[in-house]
């Protein structure tokens, strides 16, 4: 099979600062005509969205699309809740995870694989103020050394 190409449209940064990142889930999305009009010209925020299970259903909530400038009365509201499209088990074994081990469930990237928007989840564990300085300062020492190498 072809290798799809994948277009990321946004990619959620703080969800990469605050959190560790365990698993990862492709996840479609059920939106309306004017929702993936306006994500296709980008004009998508994925930075406070979270995932949430209601009624054994996966709900991305808080991921604002903005209003297509074109839609007028078919625009929707644009922090609606979004349902995400995922196999029973797998909303199962997350709903589980997160409620068991304490683990959010967190949009990480938004983008269109083969004509159709796709939501990248993952699995994650909130880091602590020390976790993030340790990963600032690794960066900051891997960053030195790659310096180092190139003067060379």
């Amino acid at each position: 099979m072809k290798d799809e190409e994948k277009l990321v449209i946004a990619r959620n940064k703080k969800a990469y600062h605050d959190y560790f990142i365990l698993e990862t889930y492709e996840a479609g999305i059920e939106l309306y005509g004017t929702e993936i009009k306006s994500i296709r010209k980008g004009r998508v925020n994925l930075k406070d969205s979270f995932c949430s299970v209601d009624d054994g259903e996966m709900f991305a909530i808080g991921m604002h699309i903005s209003p297509y400038e074109q839609g007028n009365i078919f625009n929707r509201n644009p922090l609606r809740k979004k349902k995400l499209l995922l196999h029973k088990r797998e909303i199962m074994k997350l709903f589980g995870q997160s409620r068991e081990k304490g683990l959010s469930i967190v949009p990480l990237e938004l983008y269109i694989k083969n004509g159709r928007a796709k939501l990248e989840i993952g699995l994650c564990k909130g880091k602590k103020l020390h976790d993030k300085r340790d990963v600032a300062a690794e960066r900051d020492a891997q960053r030195t050394i790659e310096r180092a190498l190139k003067e060379q």
